[in-house]
């Protein structure tokens, strides 16, 4: 299969009130989307999140990097070829978004050119554990999101993002842990907000409040520091920013990583299957991590959580959804005790409603 055609959209879809990430405040949310058509008329699709704090791009920039530097690569590739593509895609620098969009979008290609969903293709299954993201807030007003989303939507696990101090991040998982019960696990996500000699404490201390998971209490390093944390640690460390490539997790992996995260809307899903492939080898858990996708780049991103065996899966973060108040999807997903049934379309070019993207275009 060769690409006969391309097109790039931007829009923004409002959330239902402002969110507080630990390097952003924002009340809506910025997308890009790719659409790649092969000349056997198979189409495929992937969202990025344009967000200068975690992409790193503007649209104009995404789109020059995609017209100019990245595209240009796939003029004689064949797209059904996955190892050719990652080795086109290979010779360009940088441009993180832009060849993770590339191979997601080729992925969902396959599929349609296959007419099987992506999950069924790589060996999964359809059901998927989702948890929510409760994000920075005054401990009260967490506790009261944390039950209400519960309440909802049947969620049993909260990953609970932390970072606003020890004292705070503490009172935070108490008040959750009261108003959501026992039986709903908690894991901590502190976005590196503590400092490296901080770490084992902190992570023992949140250990202790019932805490089955630490998500990149300080900055990480595949390094001795790391190793040692991990070995002294009753819970696993899931490692995230500076874990994004296969070589990456290779390293940490070799340190003794217990438990990776996977962000296919950061990288795209050819890096995150691949990582994937070398968690199973030393036996890490993994989870497929939230960046604030909207319905239909989390159909896209649950395709690499459907692949990813029971035994070693973490509950999969794409719920974040929720928060927006529109879509550019005509299938949203729908979130019943905590799970979520992916759909049996194998060409999410299809799911995608034009009216919409052109009504919130940026």
């Amino acid at each position: 299969m060769k690409l006969a055609d391309w097109s790039l959209h931007f829009y923004r879809l409002p959330y239902a009130r402002t969110i507080v990430w630990s390097n952003a405040v924002e009340s809506s949310g910025s997308f890009a989307l790719l659409k790649l058509t092969a000349d056997n008329g198979a189409a495929g699709v992937a969202e990025g999140t344009i967000k200068s704090t975690w992409s790193g791009v503007s649209p104009r920039s995404l789109a020059a990097a995609l017209e100019e530097v990245v595209l240009p690569q796939l003029k004689d590739a064949d797209l059904a070829d996955e190892a050719a593509l990652a080795s086109a895609l290979a010779r360009i620098p940088e441009n993180r978004l832009a060849k993770g969009m590339v191979a997601s979008a080729c992925w969902t290609l396959r599929a349609a050119a296959a007419g099987q969903p992506l999950w069924k293709l790589w060996g999964g299954e359809p059901g998927v554990e989702l948890s929510w993201t409760v994000t920075r807030q005054k401990p009260a007003a967490m506790a009261g999101e944390a039950a209400e989303y519960c309440a909802r939507h049947g969620f049993r696990t909260l990953k609970v993002k932390g970072g606003q101090g020890l004292d705070t991040d503490l009172r935070a998982l108490a008040e959750i842990r009261a108003a959501v019960g026992a039986g709903v696990e908690l894991t901590v996500d502190a976005n590196g907000a503590y400092g490296r000699a901080e770490a084992p404490e902190y992570v023992r201390r949140i250990a202790q409040a019932g805490v089955a998971l630490a998500e990149d209490p300080s900055p990480l390093a595949p390094d001795a520091q790391f190793e040692a944390l991990q070995q002294g640690s009753a819970i696993p460390i899931l490692v995230d920013s500076s874990c994004s490539t296969a070589r990456d997790a290779e390293l940490y992996l070799a340190r003794g990583a217990r438990a990776i995260s996977l962000k296919p809307g950061r990288v795209g899903l050819s890096e995150t299957h691949a990582v994937q492939a070398l968690a199973a080898k030393q036996g890490a858990r993994l989870a497929v991590g939230i960046y604030a996708e909207s319905a239909l780049g989390t159909l896209i991103s649950l395709q690499q959580a459907a692949a990813v065996p029971r035994a070693r899966s973490l509950a999969a973060e794409q719920s974040f959804f929720l928060e927006m108040t529109a879509q550019v999807s005509r299938l949203v997903p729908e979130i019943r005790q905590g799970r979520v049934e992916l759909p049996a379309a194998a060409d999410m070019a299809s799911l995608v409603d034009w009216d919409a993207v052109k009504r919130f275009a940026l």
